[in-house]
């Protein structure tokens, strides 16, 4: 599902040129769930932007599901995520104008889908939001505001799921239960799955473990990777 070869992301700043990514090797293969850590600044959420597309590396490839994405221009790689990869990010990004369910169909209208209002209500149920459908985001609570962004994400049906703490603006309770759900429907739907997080406890629940430092894998699973001149 991604595979990365020699990702290298450098930007300008006025103190000079930024290394944030230094030659990120990395295969995820489909259906697998993988928790990415790594101390803050190590360069986790500008690698998820990579792997999405939000974010064009400076050097290296990216492929995801068997499609080069390095060179593609913007317009192209909008309608490559369409349908293809969901995205839970810390804050919610719900549209606040819009109710649950408006804000769930949002994709697949894009996608047009003649049901989409019909799928998007099967997923609120699926979330447990069925009776807040028609609920907007500033009448809900934070963690029924995620459940609306994990269905709105899951909604396509996407082979890709990337959520960037998802429970970062949570209480542990709430977050424990959106995490419970997160990979149940996952597991369910054989969804490939990258989970960023600061917690490592989180991370181990993965099929597998990634660790990121100073813009470079530092491990991967159990075997620790030597990084020449990387930080311990």
């Amino acid at each position: 599902m991604i595979e990365l070869d020699d990702v290298h992301l450098t930007l300008k700043s006025r103190a000079g040129p930024v290394n944030i990514l230094r030659g990120v090797d990395l295969t995820v293969a489909s259906g697998e769930a993988v928790g990415m850590v790594g101390p803050s600044g190590s360069g986790k959420s500008t690698l998820m932007s990579v792997i999405a597309g939000l974010e064009k590396p400076s050097d290296g490839r990216v492929v995801i599901d068997g499609e080069d994405i390095t060179h593609m221009a913007e317009d192209s790689l909008a309608r490559f995520r369409r349908g293809r990869i969901g995205i839970v990010f810390q804050s919610f990004h719900l549209i606040p104008t819009m109710t649950a369910l408006e804000n769930v169909a949002v994709p697949l209208e894009l996608m047009g889908e003649a049901d989409a209002f019909e799928r998007a209500a099967e997923e609120l149920r699926v979330v447990g939001l069925a009776a807040r459908a028609q609920h907007y985001p500033g009448q809900l609570s934070g963690g029924e505001q995620q459940r609306v962004a994990l269905a709105r994400a899951l909604a396509p049906r996407p082979g890709l799921l990337l959520a960037d703490e998802p429970t970062g603006n949570l209480d542990a309770a709430t977050g424990q239960g959106i995490i419970e759900l997160m990979f149940a429907l996952q597991a369910e739907r054989g969804t490939t799955l990258v989970l960023i997080t600061h917690d490592p406890g989180l991370a181990e629940r993965c099929s597998r473990t990634v660790s990121l430092r100073d813009g470079r894998i530092d491990s991967d699973g159990a075997a620790r990777i030597a990084v020449a001149g990387s930080a311990r």
